[in-house]
């Protein structure tokens, strides 16, 4: 497995040839949902006297005609428009790997974070492919070669959380701040990877595509593993469990290496504020004036929704109750498998323990109780061994990304 040579070209690159089309598709996808809504409040409208529309917020006679005339059109301009820019795309190839600047990536990454599953099912250019780096370079997971410098029989893999990339992680030692990464794997003899994967696709599609990815890097790795380590931020934690689980079902090989999984304010349970989301969503629903607005309200990705009460698994999401939307927590119990030492370290802002600080208070977005694996339910509690979780005071969500008293207890763990 080696990281592809890069070739001469800028570096910091803002904008990208292939971002005029999925600038020009969002467009078209941001016309066509403003006139759905028009419509479905002209049709509020008619209803309220007497006019019944085709269908709910579907208007009908002449004044169908004409939306779902500007749809038409809209649809068939975005179609021309796109195909005129992938013919201008061919003939402008650069030359070399350009360098995608922090800005952008960071920009990226949010988009795919919110909007994802859609961009990764309309094979839009900012759908961001899920892939194994070394240094910000994607590997080519089937050559069979690693520079000498980076082959290690110990692997670090580094999984960052939603709306976010692989260079938040690193972006850490720029700063003069821990790199949480290098700072565990120089001393302990590890080879950094990190994952980039599109946040807004479903937990468990993230999931299966990594138990496969990670299947097929310690096949080509030069030298047999003897140990995988994880360290999960937020969405990554539950990514990686996800994996694990799905892997151990396909009775993949990688699971039986990894040694110890640390979870960085992981929302085991869910995070609060996507289950607000779900309540606007239902207080919209609830008049058919404001029905047409749930378009608004349910631009919510997939990745997203999953992140009310913790999805992991196909099967949490395809239930019908989740289907409709009720909002009941309908995973299937899933507890800590035997054999990996895991560890939670959780965030609050608060600067000692209370019980209404651990109940209200936790990191600005994961409550204290969900990133330490804690539900009322028994069936749903995670089982942490004594001594594997720990709780950083005075801090938020993203700063546990920088603290070096997280990189300390990290080492403990990982050192044992």
């Amino acid at each position: 497995i080696s990281p592809p040579k890069r070739e001469s070209a800028p570096e910091n690159i803002h904008f990208q040839r292939s971002d005029l089309r999925g600038l020009a598709r969002l467009v078209i996808q941001a016309t066509e949902g403003v006139t759905r809504i028009t419509e479905g409040v002209h049709q509020s409208v008619w209803s309220t006297l007497g006019v019944a529309g085709r269908e709910p917020q579907r208007t009908g006679g002449l004044t169908g005609l004409v939306y779902r005339g500007v749809v038409g059109i809209t649809r068939g301009a975005g179609w021309s428009l796109e195909r005129v820019l992938a013919s201008l795309e061919r003939l402008a190839e650069p030359a070399g790997n350009p360098t995608e600047s922090a800005q952008r990536s960071a920009l990226i990454s949010v988009l795919n974070g919110v909007m994802g599953d859609r961009l990764a099912a309309d094979q839009s250019p900012f759908a961001l492919p899920m892939s194994l780096r070394i240094d910000g370079v994607d590997l080519d997971l089937r050559q069979p070669v690693v520079p000498a410098e980076r082959v290690r029989s110990k692997i670090l893999v580094m999984i960052h959380g939603l709306c976010m990339n692989d260079r938040q992680w690193r972006g850490a030692a720029a700063a003069g701040a821990h790199d949480h990464g290098h700072a565990v794997a120089d001393p302990l003899g590890y080879c950094v990877i990190h994952l980039r994967y599109n946040t807004g696709r479903h937990i468990s599609h993230n999931g299966s595509e990594l138990a496969d990815r990670l299947e097929q890097l310690l096949q080509n790795w030069p030298v047999p593993v003897d140990e995988v380590s994880v360290l999960g931020h937020s969405m990554g934690g539950l990514v990686i469990r996800s994996a694990i689980q799905q892997a151990t079902e396909r009775a993949l090989a990688w699971p039986a290496r990894v040694k110890h999984v640390v979870f960085l304010g992981t929302p085991h349970h869910g995070a609060p504020l996507e289950r607000a989301g779900h309540g606007i969503d239902l207080l919209l629903a609830s008049s058919r004036w404001t029905a047409p607005f749930t378009r608004l309200a349910g631009l919510r990705s997939a990745g997203i929704t999953d992140l009310r009460h913790g999805n992991l698994l196909d099967r949490d999401w395809q239930q019908p109750d989740a289907q409709v939307g009720r909002g009941g927590d309908t995973r299937v119990p899933l507890p800590l498998p035997p054999g990996i030492r895991f560890h939670a370290i959780a965030a609050t802002t608060a600067a000692r323990r209370s019980p209404l600080a651990d109940r209200l208070t936790g990191d600005g977005l994961v409550p204290l109780n969900s990133a330490l694996g804690r539900h009322r339910e028994a069936r749903h509690r995670l089982r942490f061994a004594s001594g594997s979780t720990w709780i950083s005071y005075r801090t938020g969500h993203i700063t546990l990304l920088r603290r070096p008293d997280v990189t300390e207890r990290m080492l403990r763990w990982l050192a044992d």
